[in-house]
């Protein structure tokens, strides 16, 4: 098999998406599973709407995923210019043969000529072709029209019968006739390329062997073949990945449902776990665990990806992210948290130490990194609200201020603050007032945090302190008194 030469292709006119994520996902991986090179490529073309912004946006989101590239934007290679911006002199050379060897011509259709033809289709009920007329222009009209300094889009000669065949690697054989193609403009008025004209001279010249890309991009694929014909070049293989769709199983898009890259990454959803979603997503394979970035690798194949389109479900991502976040190590979590200002003001307040040891308890209990935030504020704030729910149903019961008495006089009596000595107390308590365990502590969680769902509850006692304890316990007293006022 000769060198495997992928490439991502997006367009720098927004972020990064699920859905450009995920065609670069299974870029890489196939080139990496075949030892072979994956380049990055910006198509930049589009002046109006290319931002440098969304071009760093793109990168970084690509570096934060663990996606990196062998050639293209701060990563030169043999083949550059990877901004498609700085390749016109590239795109004119392949333009100018075309002209020359009658595989193209120009044309000096306004927008008015052509707006009267698609008028005259509709009236007739057909479906509108271009007429084709400046195909007929002499050179001697073409010249005399050039000199006038009328500046003419170029147009590649379609056959006007046979079919092109496109050999899909995952889709298989599939016959698109050439009659319905139309003679398509593949240089603008401007001087430069289409995407379809475009793309085939950067992918020869950057001699990429495999184009693998969305599903929607297949109706490009027979123009494409048939310019790789007009120009002599080979043809790489194409492989065309099942769309995303949305949760209402419309396509999913920038505009509809397709969350950004670097939001999801804002929202505290972890690279490893969005990248083992997004190779999940139209691929076989067991969607209950989470790949290595090895495993992923030597297990990609073409074969296993389905014809289907694949569904795209946040509940499912946000499950993987869990599963993950209680796997990772708490070092881990506190470098992904530490930029985060309010961790900051933690860790200054109450040191590393202690915040890693609020992490090794509630990590198993975030969805998302940012969760973390509403699960530790009760270890660094004594002045929390209590539940309303949990208000009516622990605070409120007739003799929840004789239990939390005595529980702070168990907590101020105790010679050993460890999580299994207050245990072990506190169920020698309950058990000595012939109550179940279960009475005495959800009124003590209620109390030391405010929540009616935590952790273990002995852990966060050890870790709140003693002191600690006994003025929250102090603090519940008293809101309780004041409920029977």
């Amino acid at each position: 098999m000769s060198a495997v030469r992928v490439r991502f292709a997006p367009s720098p006119t927004g972020e990064l998406h699920i859905g450009g994520a995920h065609t670069a996902l299974f870029n890489w991986l196939f080139a990496r599973s075949h030892s072979g090179a994956f380049i990055l490529r910006l198509e930049d073309t589009d002046k109006a709407r290319s931002q440098q912004s969304y071009v760093s946006g793109i990168l970084d989101s690509l570096r934060w995923l663990g996606i990196d590239w062998d050639e293209g934007p701060d990563k030169e290679g043999p083949f550059g210019p990877y901004y498609q911006s700085e390749r016109l002199p590239v795109y004119q050379k392949y333009i100018q043969q075309l002209l020359d060897n009658g595989h193209a011509y120009y044309c000096f259709c306004s927008e008015e000529d052509l707006s009267r033809e698609k008028e005259t289709a509709l009236k007739e009920k057909k479906d509108y072709h271009y007429s084709g007329r400046c195909k007929k222009l002499k050179p001697d009209e073409v010249d005399a029209l050039l000199s006038q300094g009328l500046q003419p889009t170029v147009r590649i000669k379609i056959p006007s019968s046979g079919i092109t065949i496109v050999n899909d690697l995952i889709r298989g054989s599939i016959s698109f006739e050439n009659r319905l193609l139309d003679d398509f403009i593949i240089v603008k008025a401007d001087g430069w390329p289409t995407y379809n004209l475009a793309v085939v001279i950067d992918d020869y010249t950057m001699h990429i062997s495999h184009v693998i890309r969305a599903e929607e991009h297949l109706s490009n694929t027979p123009k494409q073949l048939l310019l790789y014909q007009a120009l002599g070049f080979e043809a790489p293989q194409f492989a065309h990945v099942s769309m995303i769709l949305a949760p209402d199983r419309k396509k999913l898009s920038k505009r509809h449902g397709a969350t950004p890259i670097k939001e999801l990454r804002e929202q505290g959803y972890l690279p490893e776990a969005l990248i083992g979603y997004l190779a999940q997503l139209g691929s076989s394979g067991n969607d209950e665990i989470l790949l290595t970035r090895e495993q992923m690798i030597n297990g990609f194949s073409l074969d296993n990806i389905s014809r289907s389109p694949a569904m795209y479900d946040i509940d499912k991502l946000t499950w993987l992210n869990s599963h993950l976040m209680s796997q990772l190590s708490n070092e881990r979590i506190m470098t992904e948290m530490a930029a985060h200002p309010q961790v900051s003001a933690w860790v200054k307040q109450s040191g590393n130490v202690y915040w890693e040891k609020v992490v090794g308890l509630i990590k198993s209990r975030a969805k998302t990194l940012l969760d973390l935030l509403s699960l530790a504020d009760y270890f660094y704030d004594d002045c929390f609200d209590y539940e309303e729910k949990g208000i009516e149903k622990h605070f409120k019961a007739p003799d929840t201020a004789q239990i939390l008495n005595e529980l702070l006089l168990m907590v101020k009596t105790s010679d050993s603050f460890s999580a299994e000595i207050l245990e072990a107390n506190l169920r020698a308590l309950a058990e000595s007032q012939g109550r179940k365990a279960a009475q005495l502590i959800h009124p003590a969680r209620l109390a030391l945090t405010g929540k009616t769902a935590t952790p273990g509850l002995f852990e966060i006692m050890e870790l709140l302190g003693q002191e600690r304890c006994n003025l929250r316990l102090e603090r519940a007293i008293h809101f309780v008194n004041k409920l029977k006022i």
